[in-house]
């Protein structure tokens, strides 16, 4: 007689089944037919409509997502060691596609890409900076900050602590609190840290882990910023929506004759400003507090300056709801650059929101390309870094499209 699993079950329907087999790892309010009587937060099993086994994930009656999946594997014991395994293998991951120099600056565990549903680390130097989103994460966070720390450390790696940002909204939609500060370990003292430095590409920062935006610091655009370093020689750049002044600092780094840095947030601007200076680019650097929306049109009316622009926006929509505002928003600063660029000058051009497909996102430069009466010759289409790696059936890993084209 098999044995009774200790899990309450979850019935799908059809829909949600097929969702599933395929390979996505979420269950929607709309998808669940019958609920046991778990409690927010506890491992449930989910099964289809004639009883199949789908896989065991974390309940949440308070979420839309009901259920996060964590494994399809029913001989799965989901204790200690099966967590520092999951850790184990994505430390491992970072360390074969980073490198041991990158390694110390990256993403370290990415959601459902690397079946910790919910959960973010950022990794800047000795810091681990986390965003935990889910409840089931939060119930189990202790465990998993400690197993983080130990991993990292058994392998030589210098761990000062673990700092939680979580201060995002979208917590109070899973019924929790809003919090931040440094997580408390056992046996280990609070941090006096405020900020780390890191290099990125050769240049340094310091990262406001806790007041900058998300976990401090953008690391998915690592190599697309080499990339534009490479086409940066000689050239007068402008990056627009410059935050901490990374892309404008490899464009700068990478030979620039001058690049001017925009960003509407005067403290983003100030980094920006701070950045340069440390690294030795003031020379060649200079920062403008401005909305871009309002910028391009006014460079439109003077005599042309730039022959490579960056534009590396905000996610303008975080909701399916948003997304065709946001395609106008994107078109408008790509038709506004397409114009002020002289033919032979360089684009770089990119959204970081998943709602905005790769299918709208290029249907959009088409026509921008189309109004600003230009060609656009592509030079490369990139991606997140691996470090953020997109698993496939899971279309909400895959969110960010970068593209650098010559205009002719």
């Amino acid at each position: 007689m098999k044995a009774q699993r200790p899990y309450e079950q979850v019935t799908v329907t059809p829909k949600g089944e097929a969702a599933l087999t395929g390979g996505h790892p979420w269950v929607y309010d709309g998808e669940v037919t019958g609920v046991g009587n778990p409690t927010d937060g506890d491992l449930v099993d989910v099964i289809g409509p004639k009883g199949a086994y789908l896989g065991t994930g974390f309940y949440n009656s308070h979420s839309r997502i009901r259920v996060r999946l964590l494994s399809r594997n029913a001989n799965d014991r989901f204790d200690e060691a099966f967590w520092r395994r999951r850790i184990q293998y994505a430390w491992s991951y970072r360390k074969t596609v980073m490198g041991e120099t990158d390694s110390h600056c990256c993403r370290l565990i990415f959601g459902e890409a690397d079946q910790f549903p919910g959960l973010t680390v950022d990794r800047f130097e000795s810091v681990l900076v986390a965003q935990v989103l889910s409840l089931g994460m939060e119930r189990i966070k202790g465990m998993l900050f400690r197993l983080l720390t130990e991993v990292l450390r058994a392998d030589g790696q210098e761990i000062a602590g673990v700092y939680e940002r979580n201060d995002v909204t979208i917590r109070e939609l899973e019924g929790m609190e809003q919090v931040k500060g440094w997580y408390p370990l056992p046996g280990d003292d609070v941090p006096e840290l405020t900020s780390v430095d890191i290099t990125e590409n050769s240049i340094r920062y310091t990262v406001d882990f806790i007041n900058g935006q998300k976990t401090g610091f953008f690391l998915d655009q690592k190599y697309n910023r080499q990339a534009v370093a490479k086409l940066a020689a000689g050239r007068t750049v402008l990056d627009c929506f410059t935050h901490t002044g990374s892309f404008a600092l490899n464009a700068a780094k990478g030979g620039a004759k001058h690049v001017t840095a925009v960003d509407v947030s005067e403290y983003a601007v100030e980094c920006a400003r701070e950045n340069a200076r440390r690294n030795g680019l003031d020379g060649v650097m200079d920062c403008l507090c401005a909305n871009v929306f309002d910028l391009l049109p006014r460079l439109a009316e003077q005599p042309p300056r730039y022959d490579f622009i960056i534009l590396d926006p905000p996610a303008f929509t975080k909701s399916r709801k948003t997304t065709a505002n946001a395609m106008t928003g994107y078109k408008e600063i790509n038709y506004r650059a397409m114009k002020l660029l002289p033919r032979g000058g360089y684009l770089a051009t990119c959204s970081c929101s998943h709602f905005a497909t790769e299918e709208l996102f290029v249907r959009m430069l088409r026509s921008a390309a189309r109004d600003a009466g230009v060609q656009l010759r592509q030079i490369e289409a990139r991606q997140q870094c691996a470090d953020h790696p997109i698993l496939w059936g899971v279309e909400e890993t895959s969110y960010l499209k970068f593209y650098l084209f010559q205009v002719i």
